[in-house]
């Protein structure tokens, strides 16, 4: 697996980020996560036929990350059934189902990567020293083709959700 530096630093450190990034029109990789509740999910698989937006995110007990899965959460019901929405940290299951069960997160789909990280390396995420996701936001339409990619340059910085809604509503079209 690919190890990259120079892309994004953690508390003022170049750190090392596994995986290449996806780019439009690349098939996006089929990966496995946990539920919160650590039952097995596949990313893909398990939302066939469905567009998906699919958000990597730090750690969903810090407030950017907190406020990115609220804001999805709230944009799933303007864009409908044919849509799938899916955040994934390297939090614990536990930490998750806590996490949502506060926030009433009830539109979005929440996933560890946690155990093996394999989305995190599949998906250009993972950083190394600290085993947590980079900040990305990924549009997978319904055959499994990437639409939209955007890796954030700074942990701390939100998507462009004007962007991101955009690509979802092209792709819900296409």
């Amino acid at each position: 697996m690919i190890a990259r530096q120079g892309l994004i630093k953690f508390k003022g450190q170049d750190v090392t980020v596994v995986g290449s990034d996806l780019k439009v029109g690349d098939s996006a990789p089929e990966f496995s996560v946990q539920t919160y509740d650590w039952a097995p999910f596949s990313g893909l698989s398990d939302t066939q036929g469905k567009v998906r937006i699919i958000a990597a995110v730090p750690s969903l007990d810090t407030e950017v990350c907190d406020r990115e899965t609220r804001r999805f959460n709230q944009e799933a019901a303007a864009l409908g059934e044919g849509i799938a929405i899916l955040v994934i940290s390297m939090d614990l299951p536990y930490a998750q189902k806590r996490w949502c069960g506060a926030a009433g997160i009830d539109q979005v789909v929440v996933l560890s990567d946690h155990h093996s990280a394999d989305f995190g390396a599949k998906y250009g995420c993972l950083i190394k020293e600290v085993r947590i996701l980079r900040r990305a936001v990924f549009i997978v339409d319904r055959s499994g083709k990437v639409t939209y990619a955007a890796y954030m340059p700074v942990l701390g910085e939100e998507p462009d959700y004007v962007a991101v809604l955009a690509a979802v509503r092209a792709a819900l079209a296409g």
